[in-house]
C-alpha cells in the first residue's frame, strides 16, 4: 500500500464524541496502521444549504450556493476512499447527511468527467440504538441505490447496532474491532 492512499472521512452524526464519531475514529485508526492519510470532516460543523432543484448546475456542476459544500467537494475529489458515517435516525440518515448527499447532485451533472465521483471506494459506518440491525435497511439501501447509480465501490459496510448512548460503541470490543479490521483491510485495497 502506498502512504499516497488518502482517506476522507465525513461524519453525518451531530453527536461529536458520539458512537458514528468514535466508530469512524476507529476506521481511520486502522487505515493510518497501514500507512493511509486521513482527514475527517464534521457535516454537523459545516454550512451546507439544501438543493434547490433549480438546476443552475446543469453542465458546470457548481451550485449557485456559496458554502463549506464546496471545500468538503475538493476534499472528495482529493481523497481515495471516502468514510461516510451516520446514525439512523427514523430509518434513514441524518438530515445533515442527508442535505450533504442532496448536493452531490450538481457536481453529478457536470459535462465534465466527474472527478469527485471517479474511482472512489466507500466505507460505510452506520449505527443505531436499536438492536435489530434491519433497521437500518433503509438508510444502507438508499446509499448502495445512490452508489450503484453513480457508479463507486462500496468497499466495507460497519453496521452496529445496540449503541445509543455515549460509550456504547466502545464498550463493543467487537464492533471496535470490526471498525478497525475495516480501516486495515480499506488501506490496503
Amino acid at each position: 500500500m502506498s502512504t499516497e492512499t488518502k482517506i476522507l472521512a465525513v461524519v453525518g452524526s451531530p453527536r461529536i464524541g458520539g458512537n458514528t464519531d468514535v466508530l469512524v475514529d476507529e476506521v481511520l485508526a486502522g487505515a493510518e496502521e497501514k500507512g493511509a492519510v486521513t482527514e475527517k470532516i464534521y457535516l454537523g460543523r459545516s454550512t451546507i444549504g439544501p438543493c434547490h432543484a433549480c438546476d443552475a448546475c446543469e453542465g458546470t456542476g457548481v451550485c449557485f450556493q456559496r458554502d463549506d459544500m464546496d471545500h468538503i467537494l475538493q476534499r472528495m475529489e482529493d481523497s481515495d476512499i471516502w468514510v461516510l458515517g451516520t446514525p439512523v435516525y427514523w430509518w434513514g440518515a441524518t438530515a445533515q447527511f442527508k442535505l450533504f448527499l442532496d448536493r452531490w447532485y450538481g457536481p453529478w451533472h457536470d459535462n465534465e468527467p466527474k472527478k469527485a465521483f471517479q474511482n472512489k471506494k466507500i466505507a460505510l459506518v452506520i449505527t443505531m440504538g436499536d438492536t435489530d440491525a434491519s433497521t437500518a435497511d433503509p438508510t444502507l439501501n438508499m446509499f448502495v441505490r445512490s452508489f450503484d447509480y453513480i457508479g463507486l465501490e462500496l468497499a466495507a459496510t460497519l453496521l452496529a447496532p445496540g449503541v445509543y448512548g455515549f460509550g456504547d460503541a466502545e464498550a463493543s470490543n467487537e464492533i471496535m474491532r470490526n471498525a478497525r479490521d475495516a480501516g486495515q483491510l480499506l488501506a490496503c485495497s
